[in-house]
């Protein structure tokens, strides 16, 4: 405590060297994360090298031959024709993803915030939050049996309502594919995805509102001018994480969901790699195929972060 007195006095900062000395106990719980992160996130960096070689299982990554030309896999993608196919349908699905899913749990953080019974809102949390600890396999079961053409509850209710005669396939078509992938997880993660915003709402100096009160302010006016300024710089850095993942779609779901009927619209970035990687076992097509994927979100979260800062909404760096 003296040497940091001493420095801080001087003017002069803390070299790294001496912080990790000085909070020696704060760095040794931090190692056990930064281990898992190298060993986990930056070790395995290596295997990018077989995109650009004619890897061989028997040879290993090292010792694969270098690919003629060296961009021979990224050139094969992007002459392929199913590329513009799976990069149309990863992109309609991250996006309407986003636009569906990402202000509706802003909005019920808000509506629940502003909720003046206690026990209304605990009911409230508890039936949103429940859908997110259902499985991925069982939410594909229960859209499979809501929507069956022939004995699908959906089906049966319009069938009573006498809003439709026949059949109606919906799994059995494309064009629905979107909708009941997007909405589906809507419905499982809106109750998940607000928690973290009624966390910030709960930070919110309760001042501001008795000072809005006393001035006439109405509820609805308290909610636009206190509350979601007040969570907007977090709104701010979860839409920069986000657009960080834009071309990543659910692998599970997609491909759990996909069937003959529904492939033109359901094929995306992340299932086709696994086809031609696992399947065809084409491992330097299949890591191209990744690496791009992987540029385009790196460069997405780059634009996004510098678009926040030149609009003074907070940033990552």
């Amino acid at each position: 405590m003296k040497t940091k007195t001493k420095l801080q006095a001087s003017g002069q900062p803390l070299s790294l060297g001496r912080r990790i000395i000085q909070f020696r106990e704060l760095y040794l719980f931090l190692l056990p994360g930064v281990l898992l992160l190298i060993l986990f996130n930056y070790l395995p960096l290596y295997g990018i090298l077989i995109a650009f070689k004619d890897f061989k299982v028997k040879l290993g990554i090292l010792g694969s031959p270098w690919s003629e030309p060296v961009l021979k896999y990224f050139n094969r993608l992007f002459s392929m024709p199913m590329f513009p196919v799976i990069l149309r349908n990863t992109l309609i699905l991250s996006f309407y993803s986003l636009l569906a899913g990402f202000p509706l749990p802003i909005i019920l953080a808000l509506l629940i915030n502003s909720s003046p019974g206690k026990h209304y809102k605990k009911i409230v949390q508890t039936i949103t939050y429940a859908p997110h600890f259902i499985s991925i396999v069982i939410i594909v079961g229960m859209i499979n049996i809501f929507f069956s053409p022939s004995t699908g509850i959906i089906v049966n209710i319009l069938h009573k309502l006498g809003l439709m005669s026949g059949n109606l396939e919906v799994l059995m078509t494309a064009g629905a594919f979107p909708h009941l992938y997007v909405w589906s997880g809507v419905w499982q993660s809106i109750g998940w995805n607000s928690i973290i915003y009624l966390g910030a709402l709960s930070g919110v100096d309760a001042s501001l509102h008795e000072a809005a009160i006393v001035d006439g302010a109405s509820k609805l006016q308290r909610v636009i001018h206190i509350d979601f300024p007040s969570i907007l710089p977090t709104i701010v850095i979860l839409m920069i994480l986000n657009s960080g993942s834009i071309m990543n779609v659910g692998f599970e779901k997609v491909f759990l969901m996909q069937n003959s009927f529904n492939t033109s619209m359901s094929e995306v970035i992340n299932t086709y790699v696994y086809k031609i990687g696992i399947k065809e076992a084409q491992y330097s097509l299949s890591a191209a195929i990744g690496l791009f994927n992987s540029v385009v979100n790196f460069i997405m979260i780059i634009l996004v972060n510098q678009l926040s800062k030149r609009l003074d909404q907070g940033s990552l760096w």
